[in-house]
């Protein structure tokens, strides 16, 4: 890995004249602040260390986001965007906004990040005439994972947009796991390019020596009902008559502008009854996982989540389900435990298991590193996601690397 981050690093200084000079620019489109600087910042800084001008065009809720933003060396355009929002006439009063951003910024390159943007930012991108469009989707979301009137309605349509505005030679779709690139295959005709998440800093999240007991196992994400926060806390009602002695975290906060939001006063009244702890919004994550024996994310369906990369860099043994995304980072009997979606008797099991088997958790915890250095590197993403931008512009003048 190290020697992989100094040939980016090589690359990145040969590249950024070249690229300069051709005034390239890559405009990333997420929907929210705290969603790009969350998931999406660190790669974004590789792109800019390439060579590339860099801005964001999001929506603000936090001015202290935003700062951070340009803190690393990125403009931010900001746009008002309802995640949820289905008023035609809302949605055509976006779609101008996005037009006339894209039209005023000329990016080279137009990067849009989860269903709406990628949806909205392909359809401005025609309009606007942009050169090219990378779309990644992370995980198929809501749409594709819920069982109610509304997604089964939608979901038609969404492919239908898909395979109408992203399959254009200009046009580059990714995903975080095969699943999701089988599916779209199938179903809107898209051939999508594999890259595994959006890349963890191995030395921000590196092992640490287990903290003292009771064992604590963390579940962190938005605090969604498809993350299976119901699930984990079954389990941990469980896992509480059973005498077992640990205990059940969660940390993350309701995404308001996702209908899986899980409310704040549901949240607060489990933590009241201690059937598990709630540990709010956190940002220093390392922090957190220091304070883990065993991270869980029993969801229904994921692109690649953040908080398993995170976890196996830091070296924690995992449970997870087997559904698209977790079960790429997570390998029965290597470094974690896969169940059943929406079983939370296997996954009180899984946990139990092993949380009675300290060697197991070591052992896992071990293989998770490994998996993490090995695939999941933020140099490694960074490298292939630069590949796809020389793809659809042109000649790469990256350096050749033997290492």
């Amino acid at each position: 890995m190290q020697a992989l981050a100094l040939c980016a690093g090589v690359a990145s200084m040969t590249q950024a004249a070249g690229r300069q000079v051709l005034g390239r620019k890559v405009l990333f489109f997420v929907a929210v602040d705290w969603y790009f600087c969350l998931h999406w910042l660190p790669l974004a800084q590789w792109v800019r260390r390439a060579g590339y001008d860099t801005a964001v065009m999001t929506e603000v809720t936090d001015p202290a986001q935003a700062e951070r933003i340009r803190a690393a060396g990125l403009r931010v355009l900001p746009i008002e965007l309802s995640r949820k929002g289905l008023n035609p006439f809302a949605e055509l009063a976006t779609l101008w906004r996005i037009l006339r951003l894209l039209r005023a910024e000329r990016p080279s390159l137009l990067h849009a990040i989860a269903q709406k943007p990628v949806l909205y930012g392909a359809l401005g991108a025609r309009l606007a005439g942009i050169r090219a469009v990378v779309g990644t989707l992370a995980g198929l979301g809501y749409l594709f994972t819920s069982r109610g009137l509304r997604a089964r309605l939608l979901r038609p349509l969404v492919l239908l947009g898909y395979r109408f505005l992203l399959t254009g030679p200009r046009t580059r779709v990714i995903v975080q796991n095969p699943d999701d690139g089988r599916q779209l295959a199938q179903q809107a005709g898209i051939e999508p390019v594999l890259i595994r998440g959006a890349g963890v800093d191995l030395e921000r999240f590196a092992p640490k020596p287990p903290p003292p007991p009771p064992l604590v196992v963390v579940l962190a994400s938005r605090m969604l009902w498809d993350k299976g926060i119901q699930e984990l806390v079954d389990a941990s009602s469980l896992l509480r008559a059973r005498g077992v002695p640990l205990r059940m975290v969660l940390v993350g906060k309701p995404d308001a502008g996702n209908p899986s939001a899980v409310p704040e006063a549901q949240l607060k009244t489990w933590a009241d009854a201690g059937v598990v702890e709630w540990w709010g919004h956190r940002t220093d994550m390392p922090a957190v996982l220091a304070q883990a024996h065993i991270v869980c994310l029993p969801s229904y369906r994921e692109g690649l989540p953040t908080i398993l990369i995170e976890a196996a860099a830091a070296g924690l043994p995992l449970v997870a389900t087997d559904v698209p995304g977790c079960r790429e980072v997570v390998r029965p009997g290597i470094n974690g435990a896969l169940v059943p979606a929406r079983d939370a008797a296997a996954l009180a099991g899984a946990i139990e298991h092993l949380a009675g088997d300290p060697a197991r958790r070591i052992r896992y915890g071990s293989a998770s590193r490994r998996i993490a250095e090995t695939e999941l590197g933020i140099a490694s993403v960074a490298s292939a996601t630069l590949a796809v931008y020389d793809a659809l512009l042109g000649a790469s003048t990256r350096p050749r690397c033997d290492h």
